[in-house]
């Protein structure tokens, strides 16, 4: 500031100095001299709005809680642009200390491009910090890897109604005796059927629940309908899970593989796992008089199965170009011994089901799945939270367990 005004004072002093010189030899001021003077009296003009910019910011300066920081050299100098004087005027400082001032935030992007000639463009690499704020978004989240739910979808399917909460269905006992052939007049052979077994599944509810706020609701609909989507989404995978391998025990169903009664098949080795899993199909029809409908394998065994090549080095279910023998199209995923065949990680690597899964088995469902939001839970009102809650009740009954073979691969 004492610069300033000291730059001021000597600019007034050599503009009265032309003026008192003229006096004393009493004569008029010559062209150069008032062309001096005016230039000085501009300065002066220049100085006075410099030093009024500098009175502002040190006002600005004893409002704030910012310390004091030296003041650059050059203040003083002229400007190139208006856009520079403020700054100048405003010194590097100033905007830190401006942002202190009744909660209101001051930002500019910081040029670095140097003095610029008329024909030289303007680039937005020169605003390195005005890139980040220039953005759009995606309301598209990127999802992650999700297998989708296959094993409900080979089995029967029910519904229970009214006031029901289970499933009871009898399993036929044994046929005693045989008919026979018998002469005129003799004594027939008596058969019957031991007791049926009666068994009982009953509904089990499956159910998670997760906060959101009004905020969520209003500003972020699409990430909220993500959120619930990957909620029924994660309930059909928990339900998959369950009908495979759910232990029974507690408030849990009894999945396939842990039924008594289903049978059992083992490969010798690994060139022995299609073989074993046409005995199974064997064993199904041998058992019940069911013809089996599926196959469930995980990736990894039937990539073993489908890239296993012949003598001639051929692929048995076809190349990457085109089917066996440069015959037909390349199958992208072909059957199994022709069964619908369902290659899902839901079952783990090592191990089949093969089974007459409709049939076999049927999945009871009650009310279907509930989807319900509130803001009604405990303190959640006044803090404008909704909770969301997603149910459902099943039921695994499995009729007939020998129709469903446990494949045991190397």
């Amino acid at each position: 500031m004492n610069e300033l005004h000291m730059q001021r004072a000597a600019a007034i002093k050599a503009a009265r100095d032309l003026v008192d010189g003229a006096k004393a030899a009493a004569r008029e001021l010559t062209t150069e001299e008032v062309t001096t003077i005016e230039q000085k009296m501009t300065e002066v003009a220049t100085l006075d709005k410099q030093i009024k910019g500098r009175a502002l910011v040190d006002s600005v300066m004893s409002q704030a809680t910012v310390e004091d920081e030296p003041e650059d050299e050059g203040k003083g100098t002229n400007a190139k642009s208006l856009g520079e004087h403020f700054a100048k005027s405003v010194g590097p400082d100033g905007f830190g200390r401006l942002k202190t001032i009744s909660g209101y935030t001051v930002s500019a992007p910081e040029f670095t491009g140097g003095a610029k000639a008329a024909t030289d463009p303007l680039l937005t690499t020169q605003f390195p910090n005005l890139n980040p704020l220039v953005t759009q978004i995606d309301p598209n989240p990127v999802r992650a890897f999700r297998p989708g739910p296959v094993v409900a979808d080979l089995l029967g399917s029910g519904a229970l109604g009214g006031n029901t909460n289970a499933v009871t269905y009898f399993l036929e006992g044994t046929l005693e005796g045989d008919f026979a052939f018998v002469a005129e007049g003799g004594q027939k052979p008596q058969v019957h059927l031991t007791d049926y077994t009666p068994q009982t599944d009953a509904l089990r509810k499956v159910a998670a629940w997760w906060d959101n706020s009004d905020e969520m609701v209003e500003d972020l609909p699409f990430m909220v309908s993500e959120i619930n989507n990957r909620g029924l989404y994660r309930l059909s995978m928990f339900e998959e899970a369950a009908l495979l391998s759910g232990a029974g025990t507690g408030s849990t169903i009894k999945g396939l593989l842990n039924r008594s009664g289903i049978q059992t098949e083992a490969a010798a080795d690994a060139a022995d796992n299609a073989d074993a899993l046409f005995r199974s199909l064997t064993k199904v029809q041998t058992a019940t008089g069911l013809t089996a409908d599926g196959i469930v394998i995980n990736p990894l065994d039937y990539q073993k199965l489908r890239l296993a090549r012949d003598a001639n080095d051929q692929y048995f279910g076809g190349g990457y170009f085109a089917g066996q023998y440069g015959n037909g199209g390349v199958p992208m995923q072909p059957p199994l011994w022709g069964l619908r065949t369902v290659v899902t990680a839901a079952v783990a690597q090592g191990t089949a089901l093969v089974g007459a899964f409709q049939q076999a088995a049927t999945v009871y469902r009650k009310g279907g799945v509930r989807v319900e939001s509130t803001n009604s839970d405990l303190g959640k009102f006044t803090s404008n939270i909704i909770t969301t809650r997603i149910e459902e009740r099943i039921a695994l009954a499995v009729r007939v367990p020998s129709a469903v073979v446990k494949v045991t691969l190397l």
